[in-house]
Parts: structure tokens; sequence; C-alpha cells
């Protein structure tokens, strides 16, 4: 494949996916074990794409201290912050999908080849080769990757009208099912010429759905999309967070290896772990991460994630759930279809969710769509 560039979008608050971001960006949610942006550069450079550039803003410090340089991966990463100087402090202050690469660009010049341009919160399997491919055979300026999706589910998503050839004559963002004028949505995977970046105004807040790609149709650009088959999974609300855990728990994710030893089946363990195997009831998939402790009598129901440190007590119940970091559940408690940490819990049922206070006590917080 020809040498080519990638840029990882990553500098939104991921205020959708709270209370999962209160304390993370949106690229460092973890699942099991790693960041979601890690299974990105991971794919990137399976490809050979070995130049990363990042942009970032909301807690920022915490994408920087993980994957540092790249060297890790074998990659080189590079970062531009985007914030202001208000009042003494510098705060984060994301300049939009498109604003940010311009400021890139005008900085280093880092865009001087054909550049893959992916969102830092969705796991993917694409074939990045036959999408540069296909790009470069149509001579196109820009490539929006695409996915058929349900009539109903158009309002959630950029959405594109094509010609014959593929080439996009519309680009509508997030439509009301009526007004759609194809069920074909962006899936945030772009693939941009240097002429593309050059074209965005220095500067200013831009985005590349509702601002960059309209302007694209409308000045009659080479600008298409491919309609691939992959696994695309994108973690758009809270909800889907624990919808993505159970696919990968169940094995649906091809490229996702399960970490740990598989103990029995479906059943994966890390290391130091205190368990009685004999005095507890485990039905897979179930990941159990290291330091877990799982006491007699206690029942784990698969697809249940339980994350490194937490303590599960006597006769209590996990059901097809996600325990985060150091969650302690007591005797005799069930969860089922919940994500739990030390602070809230989420009823994916229901959509609610709880924040646990310092005495405590369940309090509403919000629901699972960040509302």
């Amino acid at each position: 494949m020809e040498k080519i560039k990638g840029m990882i979008l990553a500098a939104g608050q991921g205020t959708r996916v709270r209370p999962l971001t209160q304390d993370l960006p949106k690229p460092m949610i973890p699942i099991l074990g790693k960041p979601v942006m890690e299974y990105l550069i991971d794919h990137l450079a399976r490809y050979g794409v070995n130049e990363i550039m990042v942009n970032v803003a909301y807690k920022h410090w915490k994408i920087e201290n993980y994957f540092g340089n790249g060297s890790t991966w074998g990659v080189d990463i590079g970062y531009s912050f985007e914030g202001v100087y208000e009042y003494g402090e510098i705060t984060p202050k994301s300049l939009g999908s498109a604003g940010g690469m311009r400021r890139i660009q005008d900085f280093g010049g880092f865009f001087d080849t054909t550049t893959i341009v992916l969102c830092g919160d969705a796991l993917i399997d694409l074939d990045i080769g036959a999408a540069v491919w296909e790009h470069k055979t149509k001579k196109a300026m820009a490539s929006v990757v695409t996915l058929e999706v349900p009539n109903s589910e158009v309002s959630n998503y950029g959405v594109v009208e094509t010609d014959d050839e593929g080439r996009i004559l519309s680009f509508q963002e997030k439509p009301k099912p009526e007004d759609a004028r194809s069920n074909f949505a962006s899936t945030g995977i772009y693939i941009f010429e240097p002429e593309v970046i050059n074209m965005i105004p220095s500067g200013q807040v831009f985005d590349i759905g509702s601002q960059l790609f309209p302007m694209l149709a409308e000045k009659g650009m080479p600008f298409y999309a491919q309609k691939r088959h992959f696994n695309w999974i994108d973690i758009g609300h809270i909800a889907d967070y624990w919808s993505v855990l159970q696919r990968v728990l169940r094995g649906e994710i091809a490229h996702m290896q399960m970490p740990g030893k598989e103990i029995k089946p479906g059943v994966w363990v890390g290391i130091n772990t205190c368990i009685n195997w004999d005095k507890v009831k485990i039905e897979g998939p179930v990941y159990i991460d290291s330091g877990v402790c799982i006491e007699d009598g206690a029942e784990i129901i698969g697809p249940t994630w339980i994350t490194r440190g937490s303590h599960i007590c006597a006769n209590a119940k996990v059901i097809r759930s996600i325990l985060l970091e150091y969650t302690r559940i007591t005797h005799d408690m069930v969860f089922e279809e919940t994500i739990v940490s030390p602070k809230y819990c989420v009823e994916h049922k229901t959509g609610s969710t709880w924040y646990i206070g310092d005495d405590r006590t369940p309090l509403r917080w919000g629901d699972a769509r960040g509302r």
C-alpha cells in the first residue's frame, strides 16, 4: 500500500457517554483492559500507517501520558492540543473535527500526503488497503466510508446521497427519517488529500460533517462514498458501551482476542485472583481481570467483564454486566445488565444512572444518554 498518514480525532468531551467520561476522555474508555484508541492505533499499524496525529483537548494528559510518542506500538504519534488561555489558565476548547486538522496543517504541514482520518471512539476492522485503493482509483479528493443503517436510525448519523458511481451529491447531518435522501451513514472514517485540508478556513471552529462535507458537495469536488462491509462499533451513547462489551465477550469481533487464560470454556482469568472455583457458579463468556476476589456462593453469568481489583462478596449475583476497576459488590446484591463502578451504576434495561455518594446512598444522576 502506498505510504499514507493517520489522524485520530480525540478532542471531544464525550458528554453523551457520561458518566464513563467523568474522569476519562472518550478515546480512553476501556474495552477488556485497553482503551478504545489503542485498538485503532494497532489497526493503523497493521496496515503500515505509522505516522499518526491526534488532536486532544478534554483531559488531554491522560491520552498523551498513556500513548507517549507511540514507540510501544511501532508508530510515531504527535499531539495537537486545542485550548484557550483564559484568566491565567489554559482551558480545553475543541476547534471542531475539521478546524483541529487545519490547525495542525498551519502549524507544521503534517498533511502532505493521503491521510486516513478516524474518530477515536469506535472499534473497526476496515480493510484500509482496499479503501485507499478505491480512493486512489477514483482519483478522489475526499472519500467517506459508509455503512447502510435502518431508515429509523438515520437521525443518529450523517447521511450521504450519491450518484450511480458513488459520487456524493449531498450530505445531511442527522436528518429526520422522512427527510433523509438515503440510509447510508458516514462511519467517521475519511480519506483526504492535502487539498481538502487546505480548503478548511484557518482559526475557526469548523466541523467535518456539517460544514466541510456540504462545502465539498456544493463545489462539485471529486468527493466519493465507499460502501463497505466491516465491523463498525460506535460508542455513541452509554448504552452502546454495554452492547459493545456483550459482542466482544461473545466473540463476535474477530480481530479482538480475549486476554488472560481460558481455564474452562468461555471463562478467561487474569493472574493473581482469589476464587474458590468449587464454591462459585460462573457461566461464560466471562473475563475476570487480575486482582479480583470472588467469595463463596457468588454467581457470575456472562457475558460479563469483571475489571481488576474488584471484589464480589458471598452470594452476590452479577449477570451480563460490567464491573469497572475496584468495584465492590456487597453480600446478596444482584446486578443484572448493569455497568457498575465505585461511583455510579448504569442500568442497561431502564437507561437510568445512579451516582453513589460518599455515604453510599444511591442518588439519581441522569440518564444513560447524558441528558
